[in-house]
């Protein structure tokens, strides 16, 4: 599913217009962004929580030479899906 198609279920079941729906994720959407550069988690009762990771440096290999590289460290956003989510795709 996509952002224009999540907007018209969200506008289906709400009774807003998709163009209000889009402006909801989108704030949505904005409001964990900045909330993660910010380095906080941000968590969504039963759905789930976004959180901060950190990766260490580490070595790696270049595959088209075979050379090791040094692969510095970096940030990355993590998912964990809460219990709800996680019974949703159960009972499916």
């Amino acid at each position: 599913m996509r952002k224009p198609e999540l907007a018209a279920a969200i506008a289906e079941r709400t009774g807003l217009t998709r163009e209000k729906a889009s402006e909801v994720i989108t704030a949505i959407t904005d409001q964990i962004s900045a909330a993660a550069a910010r380095g906080e988690d941000t968590t969504l009762i039963g759905f789930g929580t976004f959180n901060i990771r950190t990766r260490e440096a580490r070595d790696g290999r270049n595959p088209q030479t075979g050379a090791t590289i040094r692969i510095p460290a970096s940030k990355t956003v993590g998912f964990k899906a809460g219990k709800a989510f996680k019974d949703a795709l159960r009972s499916n």
